[in-house]
């Protein structure tokens, strides 16, 4: 139909009906051309205007030895790079100068790459909430700027019942870190007792990051193990997100209702959050399919402030000392500190901020050889480092206050010394 029209605007053209200006804008091409198709419909009529490239092979077509080639050489070695990589590659290791649509075209015709259309986007179902209250429970933290301009941005630590959609607890604190986790863990078991299971990301604090040190357990998987309560890692935000739901509403919510009760610091935020989480349940907690109680109490002989503590190990020294941080501890002299000369001792850090040396079930007593300093080393297993960032400023800041002495008040200060050491020999010599 194109040439059609095409021929019919050039015979206008030839036979004075048309302007060459206005033939070309109707085909969208120059005057020149107009000029050059009028003269090739003048000399050969009708024929002179069909392309002369039809029937031939394109200027620009691929050499299919050369296509094959370079397919070999991508199956053999790249067959799971992407387009760009593998052109780059092929141009430095085989010398095969090729364009990356090319490579595509190649890749896609044979199979090896999927085009963005062709590609099937990873479906998240839905999944059956669990029968029970307390079988699995999905927590969070989410960072954001909960007291508005009031106050600092900080993190809170969101636990939600899967079965009911219950908030089963609100904890503010500074970041998202292992002894926050800690204090909000301690607080839910000892008003609902232990879940079966928690649902939470991949974040340093559950997981370790290092795929060396996947085995090794972080301290609060370290902890859960020993209360027997089952840690599941979710492999994307879409697994958990009933929790990740909440965020939102909460960050919508809960930031106007801590406005109007005119709540600025996060320990005021932690003894009001009851009274909105007894609130939002009325309204908007779901009733579970069964209704058994999931959760289990504590055994005797579970000390939550124990296990809910931060644990490192070093070794005993011969003369019943350890380094810990910027103190050293002496073990007080007895039977049952000598046997453990050598042997690695558990240093617990408790969330008061005391700490406990013990092995083999013995707490040791002990004594503190040198004082620490005024700030102590800063948690680095949170998801941001905004935190980490500020209270490193706050120490700078601090330690600005204790002036250096410049280089004249050092010369003075040794010259000073000097006459006094010069009066005091002096003073030896005439008393012999």
């Amino acid at each position: 139909m194109d040439e059609i029209e095409r021929a019919n605007v050039i015979k206008a053209v030839a036979a004075g009906e048309l302007k060459p200006g206005i033939a070309a804008l109707r085909l969208g091409l120059g005057a020149r051309q107009i000029h050059r198709l009028v003269v090739r419909f003048k000399e050969l009529g009708v024929v002179g205007l069909v392309s002369r490239q039809r029937g031939r092979a394109s200027n620009h077509q691929l050499v299919p030895e050369l296509a094959r080639s370079a397919l070999n050489l991508i199956r053999k070695h790249y067959a799971d790079f992407g387009p760009t990589l593998a052109c780059e590659k092929l141009r430095e290791c085989h010398d095969l100068v090729l364009s990356t649509e090319t490579v595509r075209q190649l890749m896609t015709q044979s199979g090896l790459w999927k085009t963005r259309q062709g590609r099937q986007a990873k479906l998240h179902q839905p999944r059956m909430r669990r029968a029970c209250f307390g079988e699995l429970v999905q927590i969070d933290g989410s960072l954001h700027r909960w007291f508005e301009e009031r106050a600092d941005a900080c993190s809170l630590l969101v636990y939600v019942d899967d079965a009911t959609g219950r908030l089963l607890q609100l904890h503010f604190a500074p970041t998202e870190s292992t002894s926050a986790y800690f204090a909000a863990t301690r607080q839910y078991i000892e008003q609902h007792g232990k879940p079966q299971s928690f649902y939470a990301d991949k974040a340093a604090i559950f997981r370790s990051p290092s795929a060396a040190d996947r085995a090794s357990r972080t301290q609060f998987h370290r902890a859960l193990s020993e209360l027997d309560i089952e840690l599941i890692c979710a492999n994307s935000p879409q697994a958990k997100g009933r929790v990740e739901r909440m965020n939102r509403t909460l960050q919508d919510r809960f930031v106007k209702e801590l406005r109007l009760c005119k709540i600025s610091s996060i320990d005021e935020a932690n003894v009001w959050a009851s009274t909105y989480i007894e609130n939002y349940n009325k309204r908007f907690a779901k009733a579970p399919r069964s209704q058994f109680n999931a959760h289990c109490a504590l055994v005797p002989t579970e000390c939550l402030e124990r296990i809910l503590a931060w644990r490192e190990q070093r070794k005993l020294s011969p003369q019943l000392t350890l380094q810990h941080g910027q103190v050293t501890h002496v073990l007080k002299d007895c039977s049952e500190a000598r046997i453990h000369i050598g042997q690695r001792i558990t240093i617990h850090t408790l969330g008061s901020g005391e700490i406990e040396l013990r092995a083999a079930g013995v707490n040791f007593n002990y004594s503190t050889l040198m004082r620490p300093r005024p700030f102590g080393p800063i948690e680095v297993d949170s998801k941001t480092l905004g935190h980490i960032v500020d209270q490193l400023g706050a120490i700078k800041k601090r330690n600005r206050t204790y002036r250096q002495p410049s280089s004249a008040e050092n010369t003075a200060g040794t010259a000073a010394a000097k006459s006094v050491a010069a009066h005091k020999i002096k003073r030896l010599a005439i008393s012999k």
